[in-house]
């Protein structure tokens, strides 16, 4: 998974191609509509003051959030806009879409290829952590397999069971997976677990906001949900073939929101929200931002509407 997404120049990641919108294979909630920013605003607002006033975004994708939050933020609150992007072509094109529709803030935006030694301010990420590399754990009543990736005689790629020997790795399966007559598989998630480690550990000040598909973990691994949750994107159509034109589409997990909030306090960190994301933008207005679109009942209005609906559904 990791090769497949960020294997330079042939990962769906950093080859270079459209991934985001009706041209790409998936539509994020920043290009649904503006309102998801703007409502998103209000709460970085609220916590810029108590910190040294930088927002940090992980996975800015065509940097279409970008835009609108530093249209939306306060000036007198924002005073950096950090944009952590390993892909370079993905770095020129968020800053030309930042100089087209942000031109007056643009000048505070900065790209940073790697993580800084610390962080002072609020970290965000949309759809961040589901496009992160998961294991793939297969339970046969107490008896773990780990499914890996082979080539079979034919020279195709073909998941590869082997005894899961890894003791952390086990812990979490065993913690984590029922126990069911039939074999179950599922995912495990440490590369997410160890990103928002890190994160944590490195804050000296701030907090972060992380929005994503997933579960808490009873729902995460509840008996009937027993083939787990990777699924590939292509075109914006669903494929369940993982080694579907390998490069060019996406791969993706739901993110286990238990693990990341034992990751957060296993840093230091509080928990102070955990919600849907239709109550999170309830909570912040986004009604209140639709009223002031265009008037009820005209087609910009209607068209926006929906754009909520779709939002919050």
């Amino acid at each position: 998974m990791e090769l497949a997404l960020y294997a330079p120049r042939y990962g769906y990641y950093t080859g270079g191609a459209h991934k985001i919108g009706a041209e790409g294979d998936f539509v994020t909630a920043p290009v649904i509509s503006p309102l998801f920013g703007q409502a998103l605003a209000r709460q970085i607002d609220f916590l810029l003051p108590q910190t040294a006033g930088i927002v940090y975004e992980f996975g800015a994708g065509t940097g279409e959030l970008a835009a609108t939050l530093l249209n939306s933020l306060s000036n007198d609150n924002l005073k950096t806009y950090c944009i952590i992007e390993l892909s370079a072509e993905l770095a020129e094109r968020q800053l030309a879409h930042i100089k087209q529709t942000a031109p007056e803030a643009a000048h505070k935006v900065r790209h940073l290829p790697s993580l800084p030694n610390s962080f002072d301010g609020i970290i965000i990420g949309n759809e961040v952590l589901d496009a992160m590399p998961i294991e793939i754990i297969r339970r046969t009543q107490n008896t773990f397999q780990h499914i890996g990736v082979s080539i079979n005689l034919d020279g195709q790629l073909e998941q590869s069971p082997q005894p899961l020997k890894q003791p952390d790795l086990l812990r979490l399966a065993a913690t984590y997976f029922p126990e069911t007559e039939h074999p179950y598989t599922s995912e495990l998630h440490p590369a997410q677990y160890a990103f928002i480690l890190t994160l944590a550990q490195k804050i000296t000040r701030g907090g972060m906001i992380f929005i994503d598909y997933g579960f808490d973990a009873a729902q995460y691994y509840h008996p009937q949900r027993d083939e787990g949750t990777l699924i590939a994107h292509y075109r914006h159509h669903t494929v369940h073939d993982p080694f579907f034109h390998i490069g060019l589409t996406d791969l993706t997990a739901h993110v286990n929101f238990t693990d990341i909030a034992q990751a957060g306090t296993d840093g230091g960190l509080d928990l102070i929200g955990y919600l849907p994301q239709s109550h999170f933008l309830f909570n912040l207005g986004i009604i209140d931002l639709l009223a002031q679109t265009a008037p009820p009942g005209t087609a910009d209005y209607l068209r926006t509407s929906t754009s909520v609906q779709k939002l919050t559904d």
